[in-house]
């Protein structure tokens, strides 16, 4: 048995498919970069990284951190992947270009080749029906159907075009999240919604005989599992090989972010049936037992072979921060270190350029790294962080060409909802101290237990810990729209070109 939610990190807006033995999944990737990961597994339970659909979506100014721009809770929203004839399909909305994105491949692991869908659907859901005609259902509060081009590169003219789902009751938000399915020559429309009655997210499902038909149905399931009435919903629904059904949805569980639950369910007289809770504890058997995952967050040395090409492929666990530069970041120069050079003046970490992240990973996670900081700048900021909205970080920094480390961290109050950032400090300073040379091993705890969501920054001194500055209270907002993240950083206010080596990244998930 194994514990639900069935992986304490951020993985949102899930939708999961079956090819033969193996599953897989793709989620919400928004400002990261490689993004649009794809998890594979063979129990619906332990997951690994696959691939990513993409390394760089359009290399915008904004996507780049240039001119003062970001994608901060915008990027790529709410993927719907689908396996057609020996091909596979991703399709997304970017929020901050408002285009439709179709990404197909011949393998999970690509190439994948990309291409523009006419117009903009959000939370959009494919299905390829029997008689070789595709649809797209998206929408918020409407549910639109929407027929496309045999190539798929906009909607058919003449095509099918309606409203099949209204929100008819007061609601906080409208029916989104659409998932789309023919299953037994019946259609099956999945939607979240947050009621003004239930004050949570909800899952409904709408069915019909035909695409011209009434869609009728409503709320299937609605649980929180006891879990400061935070709603498991949203997501995609997958068969397993024996013929049963489940459910992959996902709950939000604070700073650490939305995190995946399993929910079993079945069909009675053409209309899904969940279980009435989510259960606490989850098997279900492998289509290859005993098989080995890689870890989805973990520890690097830093130790690369360029490939054939010359170019670096960092570990799957890795993600940037917005699209790197890649003329600014190494793990070649030096063997065993990360090196990043400053390209630009940032006002504070949100702007930091070749920012190097993983996931927090719940209950609670420790980090710790050494940083040589020989190559800074006055005015240079270089260390750990806990990256979101409200971030917290540890870092060195120079001041006259001494060198101090020093605990920032920004307050919930000091953020605006949606996206634009209320000043432009590096943060609130609430530690400093002299360090005497220019490598230093930093460590980092984050503890999500019943959304504490508290990180805490330590250096080492000599054989002993001490914490910096205070035990910071994340919280997850709408800002950046994502879970925090553990990362690597550097930014310079004053003056560019200096550099930070990171060595020695060791990664613990705490129980």
């Amino acid at each position: 048995m194994y514990p639900n939610p069935i992986i304490w990190a951020d993985y949102p807006d899930l939708d999961v498919i079956r090819v033969e033995d193996t599953y897989y999944m793709v989620s919400t990737t928004m400002h990261m970069m490689p993004g649009c990961v794809i998890l594979r597994s063979y129990d619906l339970i332990q997951w690994e990284v696959a691939s990513h659909v993409y390394d760089v979506l359009d290399n915008t100014p904004a996507q780049r951190l240039e001119d003062g721009q970001h994608i901060y809770g915008q990027g790529m929203w709410a993927p719907s992947f689908r396996y057609h004839k020996g091909k596979f399909y991703v399709i997304f909305v970017a929020n901050d270009t408002r285009r439709t994105y179709l990404y197909t491949a011949d393998s999970v692991t690509g190439p994948w080749t990309k291409q523009y869908i006419e117009g903009f659907y959000h939370d959009c859901s494919l299905l390829f029906d029997d008689d070789g005609r595709t649809y797209l259902i998206y929408g918020n509060a409407e549910i639109h159907l929407l027929e496309l081009k045999e190539d798929l590169s906009g909607p058919k003219p003449g095509g099918l075009n309606r409203v099949i789902v209204k929100e008819s009751e007061p609601y906080h938000l409208g029916y989104e999240g659409a998932h789309f399915y023919k299953i037994d020559g019946r259609y099956y429309a999945f939607l979240i919604h947050i009621s003004k009655a239930s004050g949570r997210r909800t899952q409904a499902c709408f069915a019909a005989d035909s695409l011209e038909g009434e869609f009728t149905g409503g709320e299937v399931f609605n649980d929180d599992m006891g879990y400061f009435n935070s709603g498991v919903a949203q997501g995609g629904i997958v068969d397993t090989p024996d013929g049963k059904w489940v459910a992959v949805l996902f709950q939000d569980h604070g700073a650490v972010g939305r995190i995946p639950v399993l929910v079993p369910l079945r069909f009675e007289n053409g209309f899904p049936v969940f279980a009435k809770a989510a259960p606490p504890m989850i098997e279900l058997p492998s289509t290859r037992p005993g098989y080995t995952y890689q870890p989805l967050v973990g520890s690097d040395d830093f130790d690369y072979t360029p490939d054939e090409d010359g170019k670096v492929r960092l570990k799957d666990v890795w993600q940037w921060n917005h699209t790197p530069d890649d003329a600014l970041w190494s793990v070649t120069d030096k063997p065993g270190v990360y090196r990043v050079t400053s390209g630009k003046i940032s006002p504070n970490l949100t702007f930091a350029v070749n920012t190097l992240t993983q996931r927090a990973m719940g209950p609670a996670c420790e980090v710790t790294v050494t940083l040589d900081g020989s190559g800074l700048k006055d005015g240079d900021y270089a260390g750990l962080c806990f990256l979101m909205g409200t971030y917290g970080l540890i870092a060195l920094t120079k001041e006259a060409g001494r060198s101090y480390l020093v605990m920032l961290a920004r307050e919930a109050e000091d953020r605006s909802i949606f996206g634009k950032l209320v000043d432009e400090e590096p943060g609130t300073e609430l530690a400093r101290i002299p360090v005497s040379g220019n490598v230093v091993t930093l460590k980092t705890i984050g503890n999500f237990v019943n959304n504490a969501d508290e990180c805490m920054f330590y250096y080492r001194d000599d054989a002993d810990w001490r914490q910096l500055g205070i035990t910071h209270k994340m919280v997850y907002k709408l800002d950046h729209f994502m879970g925090c993240r553990i990362g690597l950083f550097l930014f310079s206010t004053r003056e560019v070109g200096g550099t930070a080596d990171f060595s020695d990244f060791q990664y613990q998930v705490l129980k």
